[in-house]
């Protein structure tokens, strides 16, 4: 359900008063949620990978063939995390969506009603001017 033009301004004066108060944690708000996770998962998806190298190597020096194994299947199970984890972060600048199912719908219904909130704001514009 779209905000109202009320709220709309109240939401945008609360987040202006966040800015000035404190900018700091308002940067530190934009940056959490799903890019951070999907950040820290290709992190860990990395340092899995090279501890997969290490079981690797350390399986070929005690001539274990299984150590190596564990450590190739790792390697590969990593891999597969960080380029899936990679794939599925949002660009800098792209906020997600909350829920996963109706991505598409959702951003054709924010497109509208982004639409709708800049044509009332030319609307506004318009009329303030003549």
């Amino acid at each position: 359900m779209p905000l109202s033009e009320h709220e709309q301004r109240m939401l945008e004066q609360m987040e202006r008063a966040l800015y000035a108060e404190d900018p700091k944690f308002a940067t530190a708000l934009e940056g959490s949620g799903l890019r951070t996770y999907t950040r820290r998962r290709v992190y860990q998806a990395v340092a899995g990978f090279l501890v997969g190298i290490a079981l690797l190597m350390a399986g070929m020096v005690a001539q274990q063939i299984w150590i190596s194994v564990v450590g190739f299947l790792v390697m590969l199970g990593c891999a597969v995390l960080a380029v899936t984890g990679w794939r599925k972060a949002p660009k800098p600048g792209e906020r997600q969506a909350a829920g996963g199912g109706g991505e598409r719908r959702q951003s054709r219904q924010r497109r509208t009603v982004m639409n709708r909130i800049e044509e009332r704001w030319q609307r506004r514009r318009d009329e303030q001017g003549q």
